[in-house]
């Protein structure tokens, strides 16, 4: 039954995981998450010309031959393959098994969760709070240097909630959203300047973040963690449940 209730929160975490990461993605031009068979595709929607963006296909519990077999024939061009695996599973046949298919590895990232059940308090050397203003919007892209939240997003319901943090100066020092998928949300672009790290202004993006997400009605947040965000994500909560492994098909295959 773990085992069960185990792949039910991977599941669950990959669908807000492809819309949570298209909805940014279609900031420029839509891109879209659908189920094509066993797997997950997010890619462009239908473009006048071929200039297609990169194709990537999510895989849980599918062989790899037939990850591989569906994204080539499903396939607009460019696509890697996000291989998703269980925290108690060993990723060696994975990584074997896409090796002998032509693939090579990328990168890997911890898949995390948090059930939004306890949420610290904490305190930070800056200020933190959530962007409402079309001022504070294009502040921000200014700071971050690309758009991280739209006008259209700055209503009462938001489809995302983008948060910063003001140093003492008024500085906008961080940054992070969380995107809304159903009663869940994905946590998105989480970043603080390099000289202001170590300081607890991360954590504390995060909790007031959370706290906004519970008292909006959601029972879960999900979020990918490089090796390094994967160390602060527990203090405030998140718990590993797996992890995704990106494999680029070679060019000569």
């Amino acid at each position: 039954m773990a085992n069960r209730n185990g792949n039910a929160d991977i599941e669950r975490a990959i669908e807000i995981f492809a819309h949570g990461f298209c909805f940014t993605r279609s900031f420029t031009h839509p891109y879209l998450a659908e189920r094509v068979g066993p797997l997950w595709v997010m890619r462009d929607g239908p473009r006048k010309n071929d200039d297609y963006r990169n194709e990537e296909w999510i895989a849980f519990q599918v062989a790899p031959e037939e990850a591989d077999r569906t994204a080539r024939k499903k396939t607009r061009g460019r696509f890697v393959i996000c291989a998703i695996r269980t925290r108690d599973e060993s990723d060696e046949p994975i990584r074997a098994a896409y090796k002998r298919l032509g693939y090579r590895l990328t990168t890997t990232e911890p898949l995390m969760i948090h059930r939004l059940k306890r949420i610290p308090r904490l305190a930070a050397p800056a200020s933190i709070a959530r962007v409402r203003t079309p001022a504070a919007a294009d502040e921000l892209a200014t700071a971050a240097r690309s758009r991280q939240v739209l006008h259209e997003h700055l209503v009462d319901d938001p489809p995302m909630r983008q948060y910063i943090a003001r140093s003492e100066d008024g500085k906008i020092v961080g940054w992070v959203r969380s995107i809304v998928v159903g009663d869940g949300t994905w946590v998105s672009n989480m970043f603080v300047e390099p000289e202001h790290r170590r300081r607890g202004i991360g954590r504390a993006m995060l909790a007031r973040m959370l706290r906004d997400d519970r008292a909006h009605g959601a029972v879960v947040s999900a979020l990918l963690a490089s090796h390094t965000g994967a160390m602060l994500y527990p203090v405030v909560g998140y718990e590993q449940i797996g992890e995704l492994l990106v494999f680029v098909p070679n060019r000569k295959k």
